[in-house]
């Protein structure tokens, strides 16, 4: 008799007894059996990738009505893959970020010097795979090949990718383009003249986060382009001119949101800035919209970060099916930029 198959989930090892019915069609049994619909829909992103082992660049969500022209391309790459020598935070094999359930509370972590030293060093890599990633940016070039590119220059220093299989996101950075608010996962598509995307890193190491992102040109942008991604990299300067001690962490989405609407823009409400430290989200939450509800006062030794995402129209998002990409609701093109910041005695240090 056969020995019965496992489940091909991650962070499971049950008997399995439902097989995935593309694998079915495909002739494909390695990995392809589930213990439950739960298991198989927490592992689809990054199972998707078997299948494309044997197809040419495909369009995986058909009857999706998307809000604008871009299209997802897969299959995805197979997940890549980190050195066991390197230290790693606790969702990287289970997919689950405990520690962060664990922590849930309105309390900002004031940290100490070591363990700002910890974040601050974690920063300096992430600036540096950020960099190194913005500069393999051409006409022609995959997202999924930035992400390697991103991944191996993670790796290379010793980090962990923060964003590989938090909460089950299947890659190591996030490649937003166009109309994509953020999350957006790199996949088969070339980039083309005239693309605007935003590549987010976020790195792990010696048991710290950072977390940095900035949008780009690709080509030849129209000149409505270039204004909304100098408009979104002003509002970041802008809030953060005014982080010092006191100040509340509500603030800062008048000032961001003053900008944009002032030049003609819409500002994000549903995803915004965070706490990190030794995880990768926690408090404080830093809305980037006026009359937000943000609790807290900025003190020093607090560590956070600011992400305002500017929209040329609506600031309403549509999610994609691959739970993670994030899309303006019109289909017009969407901006961001990111630093992690640390609170001094008399202002702000930018760690990224």
């Amino acid at each position: 008799m056969s020995e019965k198959p496992v489940c091909a989930s991650i962070e499971c090892k049950n008997e399995a007894h439902l097989q995935c019915p593309t694998c079915v069609k495909l002739g494909k049994n390695e990995n392809s059996f589930f213990c439950s619909q739960d298991c198989f829909k927490k592992s689809w992103g990054s199972h998707k990738a078997v299948h494309g082992n044997t197809k040419s660049p495909y369009e995986p969500f058909k009857t999706f009505k998307y809000a604008g022209p871009l299209r997802a391309v897969y299959p995805l790459s197979p997940r890549r893959t980190v050195p066991e020598d390197i230290p790693r935070p606790d969702y990287a094999e289970t997919g689950i970020p405990k520690s962060e359930f664990m922590a849930r509370s309105s309390e900002i972590k004031v940290l100490n010097s070591k363990e700002v030293e910890g974040v601050r060093e974690a920063c300096r890599i992430t600036r540096e795979v950020l960099e190194i990633a913005a500069k393999a940016i051409r006409v022609g070039i995959t997202t999924d090949e930035i992400d390697r590119i991103a991944h191996e220059a993670t790796i290379e220093r010793k980090a962990y990718p923060s964003p590989l299989n938090y909460n089950y996101f299947p890659k190591s950075c996030c490649t937003s383009l166009n109309e994509v608010i953020c999350h957006g996962i790199p996949d088969q598509r070339p980039l083309v003249d005239g693309d605007i995307i935003n590549i987010d890193i976020s790195c792990f190491y010696k048991g710290f986060h950072g977390d940095s992102n900035a949008t780009f040109c690709v080509g030849n942008v129209d000149e409505a382009g270039k204004k909304l991604i100098e408009v979104t990299r002003e509002c970041l300067d802008k809030a953060i001119a005014a982080v010092k001690p006191g100040i509340r962490y509500r603030d800062f989405g008048k000032i961001i949101e003053d900008h944009a609407t002032k030049n003609g823009f819409s500002v994000v409400r549903t995803f915004c800035g965070h706490g990190i430290n030794q995880l990768f989200h926690c408090a404080p939450n830093v809305p980037h919209y006026a009359n937000n509800k943000a609790i807290g006062v900025v003190k020093p030794g607090h560590i956070f970060t600011i992400e305002p995402m500017i929209c040329e129209g609506v600031h309403q998002e549509l999610m994609w099916p691959d739970g993670w990409t994030a899309t303006t609701k019109d289909g017009k093109r969407s901006a961001q930029f990111e630093h992690t910041l640390l609170v001094t005695e008399t202002g702000v240090e930018i760690l990224t």
